[in-house]
């Protein structure tokens, strides 16, 4: 029989533990070929929710709790994983809020889909079936669906539906393997940081449906603000497309001020300066992507390997210059010169940056 842990990190939450803990005990009961325990994760709450926990272990068996420093949610998880681990070695980890927005109920639906294959299962507020609640105002809908997209596009993974979901299932195998990644997040960018690190790590990745459920009792504990601020943070340091066009954007200040150089100051012709100012920013692109935007994916240190990757490099940019050559001959043929500009940015944005976003990964920064 497999063993899984809950574990919930609480604060607080004097209202709802015992009526959450109840729940899943009782929902346990009805899941053959699982050994279910539950572990709080106390930060010494001044409401006293420990000592409730530790009443109630009395009457549950498998009811564990950890007392730690309030220092986050992503410490508390990681404190929680690590306790979990040693003391209890679980074949499955589950990540649920305490004040009952996860709905215990569908604890199933994530072991079915671990007993498919999945290594790591998301409960899903943005596929068929799930939702987020319906008393939410505009501008929360609004913040919570774009905040979730910007991750989406960022790490250009948009088979998940909801990256910032706190309620999971996941093996012992990603956590044990991705500690020394997740340990450097204290807050909720933890959970980016994680689902991050299992999609790298080629896990099988699955979703259920949620329906996320505003908390009655008890307050939120998230710093709005702080939480974006740190995920947006994470994403431009650690998604490979941001950091693909962050290069882009580098290689094209390269090209303009070098050809600017030599046509204007040293009076070159502006073919030859434009020959060598491409040329010069195709390397510079080439360095930054292999030792920043795709250094997970970095070149092996062999001479042969990198000469024949930068003749694929060349290969494709100049893919990218008859595509915006031609491109731009058509959209200008057809609508005028006046606003070539606009078509430049449009070819290079929905054209240039997908087509060698693609190529780069299947030709040269290969899945090893």
């Amino acid at each position: 029989m497999r063993k899984a842990v809950i574990v919930i990190p609480t604060y607080n939450e004097k209202g709802n533990i015992e009526r959450v803990i109840a729940a899943l005990f009782e929902k346990a009961k009805t899941i053959p070929n699982w050994e279910i325990h539950i572990l709080v994760v106390d930060s010494f709450s001044p409401d006293e929710t420990g000592k409730i926990v530790i009443q109630l272990q009395k009457k549950h068996n498998n009811l564990h709790i950890l007392e730690v420093e309030k220092s986050g949610l992503g410490n508390a998880y990681i404190n929680g994983f690590q306790y979990a681990l040693d003391k209890i070695n679980p074949y499955l980890l589950f990540e649920m809020d305490a004040d009952l927005s996860h709905d215990p109920d569908i604890i199933d639906d994530f072991l079915k889909k671990i007993e498919q294959g999945a290594d790591f299962v998301i409960g899903s507020r943005y596929i068929k079936g799930g939702e987020i609640p319906k008393n939410w105002g505009l501008h929360r809908k609004f913040l919570s669906f774009i905040g979730n997209m910007v991750v989406r596009l960022g790490f250009m993974k948009l088979k998940i539906a909801d990256w910032t979901s706190g309620y999971r299932a996941i093996k012992s195998w990603i956590i044990k393997d991705a500690y020394s990644h997740i340990r450097n997040y204290s807050g909720y960018v933890f959970q980016v940081a994680l689902l991050d690190y299992a999609v790298t790590h080629k896990a099988h990745v699955d979703e259920v449906p949620l329906r996320f459920i505003d908390r009655t009792i008890g307050e939120s504990k998230i710093n709005a603000i702080q939480y974006s601020s740190n995920t947006l943070f994470y994403v431009f340091t650690h998604a490979t497309f941001i950091k693909f066009v962050v290069v882009g954007l580098i290689g094209f200040g390269v090209d303009f001020g070098i050809s600017y150089l030599l046509i204007e100051r040293l009076r070159w012709r502006s073919w030859q300066a434009t020959l060598l100012s491409t040329e010069i920013a195709i390397i510079s692109n080439f360095l930054l992507n292999n030792f920043w935007a795709f250094s997970h994916k970095k070149l092996q240190n062999n001479r042969l390997t990198y000469i024949w990757s930068f003749l694929k490099f060349n290969l494709i940019s100049s893919g990218s210059i008859i595509i915006q050559t031609i491109g731009i001959a058509v959209t200008t043929s057809l609508f005028g010169q006046s606003l070539w500009y606009i078509y430049k940015i449009l070819i290079i944005t929905f054209v240039i940056i997908p087509y060698s976003y693609f190529f780069y990964n299947k030709f040269i920064w290969k899945e090893k």
